[in-house]
C-alpha cells in the first residue's frame, strides 16, 4: 500500500511550508531571508512560509518577493 500511494499518490496545494524561517537548529532561513551557513544565498518564494494560506499562494508569494527586495535594497552600500 505504501508502494502505491508514494507512486500514484499527488497533492493539490501548491508547495509551500518546506523551508522554516526562524532562528532555532531547524530553521533553514534566518528572518531577512538568508539561508544559514550559506552566504549570498536568499530564498524568497512559498517555502518560507509558516502555514500553507488558506486562499492562492500567489499574493502571499509576491509579497515574500517584495519583502526580499526590500531587504537586498537596504543592505546596498550607496556610495
Amino acid at each position: 500500500m505504501l508502494d502505491y500511494a508514494r507512486q500514484y499518490g499527488r497533492s493539490c496545494l501548491h508547495p509551500a511550508s518546506t523551508c522554516k524561517m526562524g532562528v532555532d537548529d531547524k530553521a533553514v532561513v534566518d528572518p531577512t531571508l538568508k539561508v544559514h551557513g550559506i552566504d549570498g544565498l536568499r530564498v524568497a518564494d512559498a517555502s518560507i512560509m509558516p502555514n500553507v494560506v488558506c486562499g492562492n499562494t500567489n499574493a502571499a508569494t509576491i509579497m515574500i518577493g517584495e519583502k526580499a527586495a526590500d531587504l537586498i535594497l537596504s543592505e546596498q552600500k550607496i556610495p
